[in-house]
């Protein structure tokens, strides 16, 4: 039991240290990170004292426990020297496991920067799920469209009054050119990324497949890169 305590202890303790991104830690340390660090000092040294004070501990036993939280706490140690590289490895998993369209948070090094990733669909396309006007829906990315554009039924999921809509634009489509509506969109949320009043279009019915996320969103980020499989916005 008390085993299973310290290694609990050991585990957040060290998850605070890879966390924490500060080589200072120990001053900027809060009341709480200081209290479980010193809890997992105090029962360490309580488990070392119970094993040699065991009668009944078979000497070698007794050594192999020692060399065990030894390299648990080595490891924890290497972990939060490499805590950059460690965090770039997570996010690549973790691009390889969400399935296509949705997105992850990216660690960024600028502060106050956001970013998110998404991994190519198997068709080539980049899709993202994100919200307009605060409904979830599936966007295309579409660096050749100057506008965020949407089909009728996701527009009007989104509050658009589509019944007095004046379809006067000129698009280009995959199909041809069709008309679509000028709005303004009053919100596009793309995981931690948000971009308020949003120049959009809305296409005529059937004309438009997919919604289209197009440079109205796009321009306004602080960057957007395509390598290889994935996507990445920064805001």
């Amino acid at each position: 039991m008390i085993g299973w305590l310290l290694l609990v202890f050991l585990v957040v303790a060290g998850l605070l240290l890879l966390f924490h991104g500060d080589v200072q830690f120990l001053a900027g340390m809060g009341t709480l990170e200081i209290i479980v660090v010193a809890c997992a000092i105090v029962m360490i040294l309580v488990y070392i004292m119970l094993l040699l004070s065991n009668e009944r501990a078979r000497p070698l036993q007794a050594i192999r426990y020692l060399l065990f939280w030894g390299a648990l706490a080595f490891a924890l140690i290497v972990g939060y020297s490499y805590r950059d590289e460690l965090s770039g490895i997570v996010d690549r998993v973790a691009g390889e496991l969400v399935p296509p369209g949705q997105t992850i948070s990216v660690a960024t090094n600028d502060e106050g920067e956001r970013a998110v990733r998404v991994r190519r669909r198997p068709d080539g396309h980049f899709v993202v799920r994100g919200a307009v006007n605060g409904r979830q829906m599936l966007l295309l990315v579409d660096t050749g469209a100057s506008s965020v554009v949407l089909r009728p039924a996701d527009a009007t999921r989104a509050g658009v009054d589509t019944d007095n809509l004046n379809y006067n634009v000129a698009v280009r489509t995959a199909n041809g050119t069709t008309f679509a509506a000028p709005v303004r969109l009053r919100s596009i949320t793309v995981g931690p990324l948000e971009m308020q009043d949003v120049e959009a279009l809305v296409a005529q019915p059937g004309s438009l497949n997919e919604n289209l996320l197009g440079m109205s969103f796009l321009r306004r980020l602080r960057s957007y890169e395509f390598s290889k499989d994935f996507l990445t916005l920064r805001g």
